[in-house]
């Protein structure tokens, strides 16, 4: 995982502490099958999710632009998004405390959740591709409500 600012940040906070500071959670998990799930287990049973799924975006994905333009604005969930990266690789842009974007490039292996109610956004890379693995409390709570008057 590679997190960088967007644009120039005034003060020397780095960016893994920014995300600590809005509740982003990250690590890297095993990505054997017979160790991955243990802690997915793990950190279904200590958040509450329910839910488990898997998620596959490549370049030939029937209508895979029309997808991507829904997660590409700004947006939040009332429930967190949680995404464990099993091939591939995608882009969250994440807003900070002060309002201001943190990108978060994901790849095979890493674990991402955002919380809910956290304004952020999702692009694939270049690849195109992306296949991970979701983990919900309720799937009704992940409705994306689209942020108005963003600052850019």
């Amino acid at each position: 995982m590679n997190v960088t600012w967007l644009e120039p940040h005034p003060d020397a906070t780095a960016p893994l502490q920014a995300l600590a500071g809005v509740g982003v959670v990250h690590e890297r998990l095993p990505a054997a099958p017979e160790a991955l799930q243990p802690g997915l287990d793990r950190l279904a049973a200590a958040r509450g999710y329910v839910e488990q799924d898997i998620v596959e975006l490549r370049p030939e994905t029937v209508d895979l632009d029309a997808i991507c333009r829904k997660f590409a604005d700004e947006h939040l969930h009332t429930d967190d998004e949680v995404r464990y990266v099993l091939e591939g690789e995608g882009i969250f842009d994440i807003r900070s405390a002060d309002d201001r974007w943190l990108r978060v490039t994901v790849e095979a292996g890493d674990l991402l959740v955002v919380p809910a109610n956290l304004h952020h956004r999702f692009m694939l890379t270049e690849r195109k591709h992306i296949r991970c693995v979701r983990l919900f409390k309720d799937r009704g709570g992940w409705v994306p409500h689209y942020r108005q008057g963003a600052p850019a």
